[in-house]
């Protein structure tokens, strides 16, 4: 394979729950409707816990990964300090080495305020380099990272706010070739909000949790000096969480979160054969059209909403199973799968794992582990 196709086929494979197509066919019929973003793995679950609960995230018990979904969690959260590392071997069944890691840290400052930062690396894994004849010349690396920062607040007992910066690279690619291709950066920010209430399903002690993230909202990218600019997976998140005690040492925890892409549905050329990407458009204009551009109206835009549902059972606050299921439309994506995983808590160290049990005839996703090591300062 030519260097230059496989990173294109790397890359957008690595976001493979917005496109399952490169830029070279997204034209043909089975990628009509795929929405096409910039840094689409910015939206990749990298964590075992909510991974192995449907990758359902926006309204559960917050921990040291929330700034994934919703960082306004951090407000709630238990411990005082904590630190967590995760690790995946991503698409390993496309591209062997290919990798996504997160590194993520909170700390209560007061009552009322928490810092939060993350590293986000996903690494491509290696890319022979060619000439025009075949003979390999050399390799390359390509990779991606994304940090963050977050400051969250909590407003009484029940709600919280929090706002996250984010700053985005990927290697350039003309590292593989290409004379007109940039090193691709990017900020954003994300806003989110938490709400807890008492109370939970089937009357039973415990409490309801909502939760809403905005994510990804910054600059357009560009991944060459003369091609279009792209909008980066600016993301909508909706949930809610009903976590409940059978008695003191069995618990449950169900979730359910919807996203929702706020970027533009690619249209139809006036020639019928093409697909088009609006890229003229201004970030605000494009995140209040997404919710109306579809060019099959209406029905078309339910489609362009994912589904995440997760259970949790805990024992003694000590050992978790977890089960999970994510649904895509066929039409804007191929995440249709379940997901498992377990987690043991020891002292101050949590240990968990997650499995995506996909199709493994029609998912590149098929086995893919998760696993994330979490360590928690119990005092300050």
């Amino acid at each position: 394979m030519k260097s230059k196709h496989k990173f294109l086929v790397a890359i957008t494979m690595a976001g493979i729950h917005t496109s399952h197509a490169n830029a070279q066919n997204l034209s043909s019929d089975n990628n009509r409707g795929i929405i096409q973003t910039s840094f689409p793995s910015l939206l990749v679950v990298p964590e075992a816990r909510a991974g192995a609960m449907g990758e359902a995230g926006v309204a559960t018990i917050p921990d040291a990964n929330s700034g994934i979904y919703n960082a306004a969690k951090f407000a709630f959260v238990d411990k005082p300090t904590s630190f967590s590392l995760s690790y995946s071997p991503w698409l390993k069944n496309l591209s062997s080495g290919m990798s996504i890691s997160c590194l993520s840290a909170y700390h209560h400052i007061n009552d009322q305020y928490t810092i939060a930062a993350s590293l986000r690396y996903l690494s491509i894994g290696n890319i022979d380099l060619t000439d025009d004849n075949g003979a390999v010349t050399g390799n390359y690396r390509p990779n991606e990272f994304a940090f963050d920062a977050t400051i969250a607040k909590k407003y009484g007992d029940n709600f919280s706010l929090a706002a996250t910066a984010r700053y985005i690279r990927a290697s350039a690619l003309s590292s593989v070739g290409q004379n007109d291709t940039r090193s691709p950066n990017a900020f954003a920010i994300d806003a989110s909000a938490y709400l807890k209430n008492k109370g939970a399903l089937f009357g039973a002690a415990g409490e309801t949790t909502y939760g809403l993230s905005i994510a990804n909202i910054g600059t357009k990218v560009r991944y060459s000096d003369n091609g279009g600019r792209y909008f980066l997976p600016a993301n909508l998140r909706l949930g809610a969480a009903s976590a409940f005690s059978i008695n003191e040492k069995n618990k449950f925890t169900v979730a359910l979160d919807l996203n929702k892409l706020l970027v533009p549905s690619p249209s139809s050329s006036p020639n019928g054969n093409d697909l088009l990407i609006p890229s003229d458009k201004s970030v605000p204009s494009a995140i209040f059209s997404s919710f109306s551009d579809a060019p099959g109206g209406f029905s078309e835009e339910l489609k362009e909403v994912a589904f995440n549902f997760g259970t949790e059972y805990l024992f003694n606050n000590q050992l978790a199973l977890r089960a999970g299921y994510v649904y895509e439309n066929p039409a804007k994506g191929i995440r249709r799968y379940l997901t498992l995983g377990a987690g043991y808590a020891y002292q101050d160290f949590t240990f968990d794992f997650a499995y995506l049990a996909a199709n493994q005839q029609t998912s590149p996703l098929a086995n893919t582990l998760r696993f994330t090591l979490t360590y928690n300062l119990s005092k300050n």
